[in-house]
């Protein structure tokens, strides 16, 4: 289950669970829109693969009450997590790996 980390690894923006410019990798590195696009293109500062838009987890149960599902049951993660690489490794890396589609990395 995705842990919907609560800011982008980078800039620190606030992303709340249900925030359409969260972008992940698919090792959940969250980052903002802005800094996906702009800084990263669309590299990850970690592994090196795609980033993606978020999926937005239910508020509610809407399937049956008795099955725990949404946000009531499974909240969004509360840990803030910042990037460990300088903006020089950043960019060495999003130099390196920006021309090759994800799928080919």
């Amino acid at each position: 289950m995705l842990e919907l980390r609560p800011n982008c690894e980078l800039c620190d923006v606030d992303l709340a669970p249900d925030a359409t410019n969260a972008r992940i990798c698919s090792y959940e590195c969250t980052y903002c829109a802005d800094c996906a696009d702009t800084v990263l293109e669309n590299v990850c500062a970690t592994c090196g693969g795609g980033l993606t838009r978020r999926p937005i987890r239910p508020r509610g149960a809407y399937r049956h009450p008795d099955i725990s599902l949404g946000l009531g049951f499974h909240p969004a993660g509360a840990t803030r997590k910042h990037s460990r690489w300088s903006r020089d490794e950043i960019a060495a890396m999003t130099a390196r790996l920006k021309g090759v589609p994800p799928e080919e990395r």
